[in-house]
């Protein structure tokens, strides 16, 4: 049984923030601190107040997407024009979360179809993506849909300096 894949609208705030603290809960277990975690879910409300605006303030140049099963959000994914100033005619794939109970089920691979698809539509010919150096099952999924790490790291901090890696996708119009 297949997702169905749809923008998120501004109602769907509170559900979208829910699914990606409890993502963000199982997909970086062990990389993020604890504490870190623990944090977002106590800022719920602030959390889904700042993806309100956000999804109120959308440009034509990013999009929010979720992933339902029956009818309730279960993954989402975020694309954009890349960030990165090497790569400015990119499209980038800033985020792409699934509840862990929906894992190895396709429907991942059904997301990023979709975001892949997306962001060929804007006339992207390469899509980035960046991965946190530890989160080895993330790296596997992306080279698994035909990304390749092209050797660019950065530091970032989320609650202690981790390292990310940018993988990349050349796509066909």
């Amino acid at each position: 049984m297949s997702v169905v894949i749809d923008k998120v609208l501004p109602e769907d705030a509170f559900e979208f923030t829910a699914c990606h603290i409890a993502c963000w809960h199982s997909a970086y277990k062990g990389i993020i601190p604890d504490d870190y975690l623990a944090n977002m879910s106590k800022e719920i409300e602030q959390r889904t107040e700042r993806t309100r605006k956000n999804l109120n303030e959308v440009t034509e140049d990013t999009s929010y997407y979720c992933a339902k099963f029956e009818n309730k959000i279960i993954g989402f994914f975020i694309i954009t024009k890349s960030r990165d100033e090497d790569k400015l005619q990119a499209g980038q794939i800033t985020a792409i979360y699934l509840l862990c109970e929906f894992w190895n089920k396709g429907y991942g691979r059904q997301m990023m179809n979709c975001a892949i698809d997306a962001l060929r539509n804007m006339g992207h010919r390469e899509i980035i993506v960046w991965v946190l150096e530890e989160n080895h099952r993330a790296k596997r999924f992306y080279e698994k849909c035909g990304f390749l790490p092209d050797g660019t790291k950065k530091e970032i901090e989320i609650g202690k300096s981790l390292i990310e890696i940018r993988y990349v996708l050349n796509i066909r119009q």
